[in-house]
C-alpha cells in the first residue's frame, strides 16, 4: 500500500509538471511572435532593390522557414518532456519493485525496451520534421525561364490529354470532351486532322511508336484506333524571345481577352470519320488506353475496374486486368519493355508484367492517401506516381515499399507527364497552375497561367 501511494503522487507530481511546461511554451511562443513581428515589419519598411513580388515571396518563404523550425523545437521539448517522465516512471517503477528483490538485470531489460521504442520515435518525428523543411527549401530553387510559344484553339471543351507523334511529320495531338481528337502543327498551331469517330468524350490519345496510326479511348465505353495523313505547313516566325518571363512569375488572362471562336476552327482540316479498329470489352467509360511496346498490342483502362490487352490486328482481347478495388483513372506502358502501369481511385497503383509469355506477374504500390490520378514510367527502373492527395512520389522498381522522392504541393494532381531527355516531370493541378520539378523533387517553374490551350518553352 505505502508502494501505491508513492507512485499516485509520483503521477500527480509529473502531471503538474507537465501542465506547467506547457503553459511555458504557450508563453513562449506568444513573446517570440512579439518579438519577431516587429523586425518583420520594419524589414518590410526598408528600402530593396528587389521587385516588390520577390521580396514578398522571399518573406514569406522565409516565414514559412521559421514556422516549420519553430514546429520542429516545439516537438524536441515534447519528447524531451516524454524522456523525464519515462524516467521518473522507470524510477517509481524500481522504487515499487525493490521489495520484490526484483534483478538488475531485469531492470536493464525493461529500460532497454522502452529507451528503444522511444528511440523510434524520435527517428519518425524527426524524418517527418526534417522533409518538411527541405521542402520549403527547395521551393526557392527555381531557376527555369518559360515563355508563351504558340496557342492551339479550336476545341468546344475541356483538354482530357495532350500527346506528340514519335515519327515524322512530328505533330501534336489533343483529346477533348467535345467528342473529338484534333491533330495539329506544332509550329504553326494549324489543325491538321480531326476524328470525329467517338460518341463520348475523348479522355486520351496515344499515337504508335512507328506508324501513322492514333489511339483514342473515350468515355462511349470503347477505344479507336485510326489513321491520319498529314501534311505540315510551312512553319512562321515564332514570338520575340526578348517577350520571356520568369517561370515564377504568373500571367491572367480573362475570357474577355479571347479571340472569337464561334466559327469553327477545325472546318478546313480533314475529317476522320470511321476507326480502323474499334475495341470493345469494357462496360463503363475508358478513360485511358496506350499502346504496348512495338504497337502489336494495346491497353486500356477503364471505370469498370478493369485494365484489357488487346491484339490491335484482331481487335480480341488477350487479357483482362483485374485486381483495383475501385475505378481506374489512368495506364501506362513502358517505352522499352512489356510492362504496364494502372492507377486507381483505391489510392494504389500496379505494375503488371508481360515480358515472360507464361507468367504475368502484378506488384501493388501502396504510398498515397487518395486517389492515385496517374503513373508513369521515366528513366530507367522508375515510375512516377501523383495523386488528389497532393503529393507526387518517385519509385524505383526494384524497391517498392518506400518512393526515393516525395513531392509536396498544394493542391490535387491531375495527369502528370514526365520529359525523360530532360528528367523533368510536369505537374498539372486542380487550381490550374503547371509546375516543373526534376527527379529529385526540387521546383524548377511555374508555367504561365492561362484559359486557353498553349505551348510553352523552359530554358
Amino acid at each position: 500500500m505505502p508502494t501505491e501511494s508513492g507512485s499516485c503522487s509520483t503521477a500527480r507530481q509529473a502531471k503538474q509538471k507537465r501542465k506547467s511546461h506547457s503553459l511555458s511554451i504557450r508563453r513562449t511562443n506568444s513573446s517570440e511572435q512579439e518579438r519577431t513581428g516587429l523586425p518583420r515589419e520594419m524589414l518590410e519598411g526598408q528600402d530593396s532593390k528587389l521587385p516588390s513580388s520577390v521580396r514578398s515571396t522571399l518573406l514569406e518563404l522565409f516565414g514559412q522557414i521559421e514556422r516549420e523550425f519553430e514546429n520542429l523545437y516545439i516537438e524536441n521539448l515534447e519528447l524531451r518532456r516524454e524522456i523525464d517522465t519515462l524516467n521518473e516512471r522507470l524510477a517509481a517503477e524500481g522504487q515499487a519493485i525493490d521489495g520484490a528483490e526484483l534483478s538488475k538485470g531485469q531492470l536493464k531489460t525493461k529500460a532497454s525496451h522502452s529507451t528503444s521504442q522511444l528511440s523510434q520515435k524520435l527517428k519518425t518525428t524527426y524524418k517527418a520534421s526534417t522533409s518538411k523543411i527541405v521542402s520549403s527549401f527547395k521551393t526557392t530553387t527555381s531557376r527555369a525561364v518559360c515563355q508563351l510559344v504558340k496557342e492551339y484553339i479550336g476545341h468546344r471543351d475541356g483538354i482530357w490529354d495532350v500527346s506528340v507523334a514519335r515519327t515524322q511529320p512530328v505533330v501534336l495531338g489533343t483529346a477533348s470532351a467535345d467528342h473529338t481528337a484534333l491533330l495539329w502543327s506544332i509550329e504553326t498551331g494549324k489543325c491538321l486532322v480531326k476524328y470525329t469517330g467517338h460518341v463520348g468524350s475523348v479522355n486520351s490519345i496515344k499515337f504508335h511508336p512507328s506508324e501513322q496510326l492514333a489511339l483514342t479511348a473515350s468515355g462511349d465505353q470503347t477505344a479507336h484506333i485510326w489513321r491520319y495523313v498529314v501534311q505540315l505547313p510551312t512553319p512562321q516566325p515564332i514570338a520575340d524571345p526578348s517577350q520571356q518571363i520568369s517561370g515564377e512569375d504568373e500571367i491572367e488572362c480573362s475570357d474577355k481577352d479571347e479571340p472569337d471562336i464561334d466559327g469553327d476552327v477545325s472546318s478546313d482540316c480533314p475529317t476522320i470519320r470511321i476507326p480502323l479498329t474499334s475495341l470493345k470489352s469494357h462496360q463503363g467509360v475508358v478513360i485511358a488506353a496506350d499502346w504496348l511496346v512495338g504497337g502489336k498490342q494495346a491497353v486500356t483502362a477503364s471505370w469498370d475496374r478493369t485494365a484489357n490487352l488487346y491484339d490491335v490486328e484482331t481487335s480480341e482481347l488477350v487479357h483482362s486486368l483485374t485486381g483495383h478495388d475501385q475505378e481506374l483513372t489512368h495506364c501506362c506502358t513502358h517505352p522499352t519493355q512489356r510492362l504496364v502501369v494502372t492507377s486507381s481511385r483505391d489510392t494504389t497503383f500496379r505494375l503488371w508484367d508481360f515480358r515472360d509469355p507464361s507468367i504475368h506477374s502484378v506488384n501493388v504500390f501502396q504510398g498515397h492517401t487518395d486517389t492515385v490520378t496517374s503513373a508513369v514510367f521515366t528513366v530507367g527502373d522508375n515510375v512516377v506516381s501523383g495523386s488528389d492527395d497532393r503529393t507526387v512520389k518517385v519509385w524505383d522498381l526494384k524497391n517498392m515499399r518506400s518512393p526515393i522522392a516525395t513531392i509536396r504541393t498544394d493542391s490535387a494532381i491531375n495527369r502528370i507527364n514526365v520529359c525523360v531527355g530532360q528528367k523533368i516531370i510536369a505537374l498539372p493541378h486542380d487550381n490550374r497552375q503547371v509546375r516543373l520539378f526534376d527527379m529529385s523533387g526540387v521546383r524548377l517553374a511555374r508555367l504561365p497561367r492561362s484559359s486557353r490551350q498553349e505551348e510553352s518553352s523552359c530554358s
